[in-house]
């Protein structure tokens, strides 16, 4: 079983007096753009990396903290490991039919060279990145949803290698299983814990043990984006209304991109849910490792390095919501594998029913279709009956704003996940959500960007108390989002 990459924290990272958040980057490998159809994974092309302008940031926040340390933290989602399609020219492990169809298993030695192909994509990221943990700041990644394989230490390592820092620089950056205490004032996290779609069932015994390996369970969220999202690349998977649309909304995004670029669409869509249906309840019943002999400390090292006591993280770990996999017919919904199930069903029955018509009667096949027509409208009855959860689950929710500030004693906690910004008050919490940096677009053309290159600054306030202010970066300089504003 893979051992952590730092057996304890060597560096006080208790204290901090400006704190710049931000999460959902998505950096992944750069798309070739497709000659014949331009559209086909655009936002995933070299045209919308922003390199450059993180540099400009990370300069940015040091002007306005004017001099003093910055704690960095990279909330979750920083690096899309569930986007990467490339494969080793010469794999020293067996490459699946599926693995090459749609990218490789979340295993040691397939998820450290996916870790190189975006580090290597992204060099000037992790250039500046590394000057300015030079500089005297520091970096604190946040394990998310789309980058679950960061608790592989060899990842890690990977990580630390493209940074190439001195020794005492190394003591600089911090991975944290799924939540950071900053401070003693601010609780951040990812937030995707509280998502039955894209929770981590175990981030304190993460992995999970196959016939002669060891990989990581992941969310029905990771699946889906794998076995779908990476076959059907005129949708943007880091927008949900890209992907969850009405039956009509779906048949216009056919005929308008898709028809010819893609035309067995459907079934490309089918099987990739069936995998994702197959793979999501397989790894249900499947264990996590777990050494009882080591829990203790594993659940001691988690708490130092988020600033935590060991009480907290058992307790954070019991506002986790049910995963999604334990109900597979709320799966299968999502999927629209009911309504494919309910079609497959009546052509069956229609099918049989005209075998028997033609035995008694000389009629044509084309009769076939009246019965169909007439089961049309109950077909779409109960498709516009059904509403997809996924979006629901993006709201904060006020029970667990309450219990995690009690359990952490703050009074402020800072989301990402949903890639909408939000600066409130939840009953006694200030709650924010850092927004999003990712190729985040609301159309195939990527001419619609949402809230990109948000953040949240933590600065010294009035009485020594620190406060929280929702920004957005352009143009070299920032301006504070208003509190109302929605991603």
């Amino acid at each position: 079983m893979p051992t952590s990459f730092f057996s304890y924290p060597k560096s006080d990272f208790r204290s901090a007096q400006y704190t710049a958040v931000i999460s959902d980057l998505h950096l992944s490998e750069a798309e070739p753009v497709n000659i014949r159809f331009p559209l086909w994974k655009k936002f995933k092309t070299r045209q919308f990396f922003f390199d450059d302008v993180f540099e400009s940031f990370l300069k940015h926040i040091e002007e306005r903290a004017q001099g003093a340390p910055i704690e960095l933290i990279l909330n979750g989602d920083i690096f899309d490991f569930d986007s990467v399609m490339a494969l080793p020219d010469e794999p020293t492990f067996h490459v699946s039919w599926l693995e090459k169809h749609r990218g490789l298993f979340p295993r040691p030695d397939r998820s450290r060279f996916k870790i190189q192909k975006i580090l290597k994509d992204h060099a000037e990221f992790m250039t500046s990145l590394r000057d300015f943990i030079m500089r005297g700041n520091r970096a604190v990644f946040v394990i998310g949803n789309h980058d679950l394989e960061l608790h592989f230490p060899g990842v890690q390592e990977e990580i630390f290698h493209s940074l190439n820092l001195p020794d005492d620089k190394k003591e600089q950056v911090r991975f944290v299983e799924w939540f950071y205490i900053s401070n003693q004032d601010t609780l951040i996290e990812h937030g995707n814990q509280y998502d039955p779609y894209c929770l981590c069932e175990d981030p304190i015994n993460p992995y999970v043990r196959g016939y002669n390996y060891v990989a990581l369970k992941l969310p029905f969220g990771n699946l889906a984006c794998r076995y779908i999202s990476n076959g059907m690349g005129f949708f943007n998977p880091h927008v949900d209304t890209n992907y969850i649309m009405t039956l009509s909304e779906y048949v216009k995004f056919f005929f308008k991109y898709i028809w010819k670029a893609q035309p067995g669409l459907v079934f490309t869509w089918f099987w990739g849910s069936l995998a994702t249906l197959v793979h999501a309840s397989f790894d249900r019943l499947s264990a996590p490792i777990r050494n009882p002999l080591r829990i203790e400390d594993r659940v001691s090292i988690i708490a130092q390095k988020a600033n935590a006591e060991d009480r907290m993280v058992r307790e954070m770990k019991e506002l986790f919501a049910v995963p999604a996999a334990s109900k597979p017919a709320l799966l299968a919904r999502e999927l629209w594998l009911d309504r494919a199930f309910i079609v497959f069903i009546a052509f069956f029955l229609i099918f049989q029913l005209m075998v028997f018509v033609r035995s008694v009667y000389e009629i044509s096949f084309f009769w076939a279709f009246i019965p169909l027509f007439l089961l049309l409208p109950f077909f779409l009855f109960y498709s516009k009956s059904i509403s997809s959860l996924v979006s629901s689950y993006k709201e904060p929710d006020d029970r667990v704003l309450a219990m995690a500030s009690a359990i952490t004693k703050v009074k402020r906690i800072v989301y990402g996940h949903t890639h909408h910004t939000r600066h409130e008050i939840i009953g006694s919490v200030e709650h924010l959500n850092s927004g999003c940096w990712s190729p985040a677009f609301l159309d195939v053309e990527c001419t619609k960007p949402i809230d990109q290159k948000t953040f949240i600054w933590i600065s010294p306030g009035e009485n020594g108390v620190r406060q929280a202010e929702l920004m957005k970066f352009m143009d070299g300089k920032s301006e504070v989002v208003n509190p109302s504003a929605r991603g």
